[in-house]
């Protein structure tokens, strides 16, 4: 992909997921009223309802608890990178694309006040609400950083974990990604991300649409294509997990666009040698 092509989607994800950050979208793909978004459930009239249901869809009520609106009102994610992970207590964590913090205040309680979790967004709106988050709820162990996942502000070797929630798929250069996630983890670090990937082909005109790569399914791509380039990285041990075909809620499989059910969300695992 061309470097204008790719600077292009990064300023669009960035524009959308910034205004989500400022409260002015009621869902991260601002799908039309009444459809789904692959990032998180219906809208509604209500800006609150859809995000807290996507929230609870994604969480257990315990994790949730004590969290302010704030954090779980912006849980945009398709999955719980942070069950996955089996984090364990004085751990280092990073997380890419760590939004509104959920992910990290999560995985916070988890590594406990001798570890440590970053959160990277290259949104400064998302940085900033997280921070106040981090705040609100007093969470002393979390650092978030602003900064591409493709270049991350992070020390060669310094990670244990390394998490994601649905964000991978929004990188024009997925190849760095899984590159810079080997250089900053430590032999027998551990990746452990949900993702949107592909089951089949999209339409041209949906993998063209720079709407759809802010709306996390035109730079989805095929899970076989994903698991090869986490290979290439050096990562052994790949997994994939809780392959769940992403579609309109509510709707029956005719009256279903035929491309939306080639996308699915899965949890993928692998492991850095030691």
């Amino acid at each position: 992909m061309a470097t204008k092509d790719a600077d292009e989607i990064r300023k669009i994800v960035r524009e959308r997921y910034g205004a989500r950050a400022r409260q002015e979208l009621t869902s991260c793909c601002a799908p039309q009223a009444g459809e789904a978004s692959c990032c998180g459930p219906s809208a509604t009239t209500e800006k609150t309802t859809p995000t807290k249901v996507g929230a609870e869809r994604l969480y257990s009520k315990e994790e949730l608890e004590g969290l302010p609106e704030s954090v779980s009102d912006v849980a945009l994610g398709c999955g719980n990178p942070v069950a996955l992970a089996e984090l364990k207590p004085g751990e280092v964590v990073v997380d890419l694309g760590s939004g509104g913090g959920i992910d990290c205040f999560l995985a916070a309680a988890r590594v406990g006040p001798q570890g440590k979790v970053i959160g990277i967004d290259m949104t400064p709106e998302m940085v900033w609400l997280a921070r106040e988050n981090a705040g609100k709820i007093g969470a002393s162990n979390v650092e978030f950083r602003l900064g591409e996942m493709e270049h991350m502000p992070v020390e060669n070797g310094s990670a244990d974990v390394i998490i994601s929630n649905c964000v991978i798929n929004l990188s024009p250069d997925k190849d760095a990604v899984f590159n810079e996630a080997w250089r900053v983890l430590k032999p027998g670090g551990r990746l452990c991300v949900s993702d949107i990937i592909l089951k089949g082909e999209l339409p041209p005109e949906i993998k063209e649409s720079l709407d759809q790569w802010a709306g996390c399914i035109a730079g989805a791509i095929q899970i076989e294509e994903y698991v090869d380039k986490i290979r290439a990285a050096g990562f052994t041990q790949v997994s994939v997990e809780d392959k769940r075909t992403q579609g309109r809620k509510n709707t029956t499989p005719s009256d279903q666009s035929e491309w939306r059910r080639n996308i699915a969300s899965v949890r993928v695992l692998a492991i850095k040698p030691a």
